[in-house]
């Protein structure tokens, strides 16, 4: 709205300023504990309907000599006063810490975890969240510890730093605000979004840097043989269901493999943009990986040896969400 971007204009350059001043109000930490220097307080607008209402009861008592309007006026009043009090209590000794949080794919929910801990009384109505407008409500028991999941859009791959974390309480009556924005230094590795298509394959690769061998295209690597019985821990992706329709049982379909060397996933073997390549490697190593084939992985300037295993897994996937980015060591 028109109002809203003329104040944006005005308000746009103070941001640095309060970016600044609250980094040094409150520092980034991973476990932070809320006191008075960490907490904000200010009258919500229930709260400031409250004062006005406040006010009107005092200009009446005062302009018709009412006992009863003043008594009415100042315990009020006085309720508004002790709400400022039970508000700040409310979030402070709040101890709260970044949880563990799961590296996902492009696209997929990432959800991170916050620990809230208690040491002594019970915090009621704390709500959390990176948006003011979006934010998740829980009770935190005295003496106990309770634990939220928070969503947060990975839109790109690479290290997705977390901002600072909106933590609010209007408890107990609505009227007055007292809040905190911390931030946990939160941070999680977004892989490349995987994207099905022909393996970008370099057949008789050796894990040395300065072999190049022959980039071929071609829609896969095994070449097919028949069915054979299911055994714990095949790929699930195998199944012949038709097969297993027909009352003939779990059978998968086997491949092997037409090379007979191990397999290098090359970049310069594809074309488009390098988002698309890095999605297309993508899935063939979780595609290879899951089919428990050995494999190598060529970058421009890095090469990954040939191996398997989940921690092969986990250093292409790394690779691949770092390649071309400052933390990535690669351009």
């Amino acid at each position: 709205m028109a109002t809203a971007g003329g104040a944006s204009v005005v308000m746009d350059p103070l941001k640095p300023f309060w970016k600044r001043w609250l980094a040094r109000r409150i520092p980034p930490a991973s476990r932070v504990e809320l006191n008075h220097r960490r907490i904000f307080i200010m009258p919500t607008r229930t709260g400031a309907t409250f004062a006005l209402v406040l006010v009107l009861m005092l200009l009446v008592a005062i302009n018709y000599q009412n006992s009863l309007a003043y008594g009415m006026t100042f315990l009020l009043m006085s309720v508004g006063i002790l709400t400022i009090l039970h508000t700040f209590r409310n979030l402070s000794g709040l101890v709260l810490s970044a949880g563990s949080a799961r590296s996902v794919f492009v696209g997929e929910p990432l959800m991170l975890r916050l620990r809230l801990e208690s040491a002594k009384r019970s915090h009621q109505a704390i709500a959390l969240g990176w948006d003011v407008t979006q934010l998740q409500e829980l009770d935190v028991p005295g003496a106990g510890l309770a634990e939220i999941d928070i969503g947060l859009p990975a839109l790109n791959r690479g290290w997705l730093r977390a901002p600072r974390l909106r933590v609010e309480s209007v408890f107990p009556l609505s009227i007055f605000c007292a809040w905190s924005w911390l931030d946990l230094q939160q941070s999680v590795l977004i892989f490349p979004r995987p994207m099905a298509g022909a393996m970008p394959l370099l057949k008789g690769a050796q894990p040395h840097a300065d072999d190049l061998g022959e980039a071929t295209l071609g829609p896969g690597v095994d070449d097919y043989q028949g069915l054979k019985l299911y055994q714990p821990g095949d790929s699930k992706r195998r199944l012949h269901w038709k097969a297993y329709s027909r009352g003939q049982g779990l059978l998968i379909k086997d491949f092997t493999d037409v090379s007979g060397h191990d397999l290098c996933l090359d970049f310069m073997a594809l074309g488009g943009d390098i988002e698309e390549r890095l999605s297309r490697l993508c899935y063939w190593v979780l595609e290879l990986s899951q089919r428990r084939q050995p494999f190598a992985l060529r970058l421009p300037g890095f090469l990954l040896p040939s191996s398997s295993g989940n921690e092969h897994r986990e250093a292409c996937l790394q690779a691949l969400a770092l390649f071309g980015t400052p933390s990535g060591g690669q351009q």
